[in-house]
């Protein structure tokens, strides 16, 4: 699907915009984007480092090297298989770190859940700073009967989602059961979170974890001149649409640049230089997936045999 977005996203480009964006690409400063990197490795040893937290009430107290080797394995995966680093994750500090699988498998799902609610709050503050923007997107004025049925339609969908609730609940049927089971594990893994003794500790570390996130994405602005300008309220929507782009493939690849280029056109960033900011960011940040994991991957076992003579 990503390699199918890619090429339908370049067959709609003329030769000029090809031409413009790989003009961006030459003369981009590089610099801005190896800052960009920094934000991105330092995000990635604190995730490994935040991980810990959750393994010591169980008794477990493993290298923060294999922490952060299982942490970038972890990302490497994803890029070509979904949701397979978690497993990878989990099985890989289970053979270098004697940890149960199962156990390893629930703190990776308690992190998630802390990921969620950061995302969610990130978007939280775009929907917030962008207020009229959405506003004049989802309620055209000059349609007042459509602007009065669009009240109502969004009125009602949570009164429909409460009442699909209360009647599911109730439900005895094993799929439907599984999901709920489901819900009561991430409830459990926010209970796990405010329960833990060093939670403000892995707290500050969630916090530090998505604001570098943002820096990451913050600092490749400023590598081309036509988004050094961007208000702080468009790289926000920018990076929570870029946020979301990666759960539709793997990675974000053929989605992210797309997804970028169109929060950023709203923000009237022409067209090219949009589409060359997204793609930028998206090669930086698989790069530094690739070449960090590949090492990883490569190195683990060699630092483990070492450790262990």
């Amino acid at each position: 699907m990503g390699f199918f977005l890619i090429w339908y996203s370049i067959s709609k480009l003329a030769p000029t915009d090809i031409q413009s964006i790989e003009t961006s690409f030459k003369t981009a400063n590089y610099w801005w984007v190896a800052v960009s990197l920094i934000f991105g490795v330092l995000s990635h040893l604190s995730r490994a480092y935040r991980w810990r937290f959750l393994l010591e009430p169980l008794g477990y107290k493993p290298t923060y090297l294999n922490c952060v080797m299982t942490v970038l394995i972890a990302y490497l995966l994803n890029l070509f298989i979904p949701r397979s680093g978690e497993i990878a994750r989990a099985a890989s500090i289970k053979k270098y770190e004697k940890i149960p699988f199962e156990k390893a498998i629930g703190t990776i799902v308690a992190e998630r859940v802390a990921d969620v609610i950061m995302l969610l709050s990130i978007t939280g503050v775009a929907f917030v700073l962008q207020t009229e923007l959405m506003s004049s997107y989802l309620f055209k004025e000059d349609e007042e009967g459509n602007l009065y049925l669009k009240i109502i339609f969004l009125a009602v969908i949570p009164l429909i989602g409460f009442i699909t609730y209360r009647i599911l609940k109730k439900s005895t049927h094993p799929f439907i059961m599984k999901i709920f089971t489901f819900i009561k594990g991430l409830i459990d893994g926010i209970k796990s979170i405010i329960t833990m003794k060093k939670k403000w500790a892995f707290i500050f570390h969630t916090v530090f974890i998505w604001l570098m996130y943002v820096f990451m994405f913050y600092a490749v602005t400023f590598a081309l001149p036509e988004t050094t300008n961007l208000p702080f309220a468009a790289i926000i929507v920018a990076f929570v649409v870029g946020g979301f782009s990666m759960a539709l493939t793997n990675g974000g690849l053929g989605t992210y640049p797309v997804f970028v280029a169109s929060a950023l056109i709203l923000y009237h960033i022409e067209d090219n230089p949009a589409r060359a900011f997204g793609w930028i960011m998206w090669t930086a940040q698989t790069l530094m997936v690739i070449i960090f994991g590949g090492l990883s991957f490569l190195l683990i076992p060699i630092y483990n045999r070492l450790r262990h003579q």
